[in-house]
């Protein structure tokens, strides 16, 4: 099943209509760890409950700030918390200026397991200032459509009523203006972060 799910999230790297340029080795002060994004691709017109309770517009909400978006739930046994937890350790490395300007925003594609309490509860092991959105099953299926990643599939549930969810694990970087130039697979290294998030967040593209 791990096995099914990796190969699911090598297939999704690439958003929208592909991929430009191969992702970065890492070497150099202008590589950048993601894959380049051959278009820009715009930030989406997604309106989801927060965990709150409240909508949440992404567009508005996260105007002129780096955005990182992230389709996910909170059973993942391998994909969401190896990025969760890689890309939060890499933004308390940041200074107060690029830390302030960023916004990850995670999309639970679970909603019968992930109410809104599972998913705060979830993303407060991270970091607090995290966004969690759910909704109905159709609303997470338009707002992946509308994102241009694959909707998530649900594998029958074993006898304990456990399942796994495929689902796009790359996480979206849409710049401060507005669009998303690169996205970053899984595996992505804190590292590899800690040098990209500065740069991304002065609004600096690929």
């Amino acid at each position: 099943m791990l096995i099914g799910i990796a190969v699911v999230g090598v297939l999704v790297l690439g958003i929208g209509l592909g991929v430009g340029l191969a992702r970065g080795d890492g070497n150099g002060a202008s590589a950048w760890a993601g894959t380049e994004l051959a278009e820009p691709q715009p930030k989406p017109a997604i309106v989801l409950p927060d965990t709150d309770g409240r909508p949440f517009d992404l567009q508005a909400e996260t105007e002129g700030r780096l955005t990182i978006l992230f389709f996910g739930y909170t059973s993942c046994p391998d994909i969401c918390p190896a990025n969760l937890i890689t890309l939060d350790k890499a933004l308390t490395t940041m200074p107060g200026d690029v830390r302030a300007a960023a916004q990850v925003v995670f999309v639970s594609v679970d909603p019968v397991r992930d109410s809104p309490d599972v998913i705060r509860s979830y993303l407060d092991q991270y970091d607090r200032s995290f966004v969690g959105l759910t909704g109905t099953a159709d609303q997470l299926a338009d707002a992946q459509d509308i994102a241009q990643v694959p909707r998530a599939t649900f594998d029958e549930p074993d006898d304990s009523d456990f399942y796994t969810v495929g689902h796009a694990s790359q996480m979206i970087a849409y710049s401060p203006d507005g669009s998303a130039h690169i996205v970053y697979p899984f595996g992505t290294r804190q590292v590899d972060w800690a040098r990209d998030l500065p740069r991304l967040a002065r609004g600096e593209t690929p």
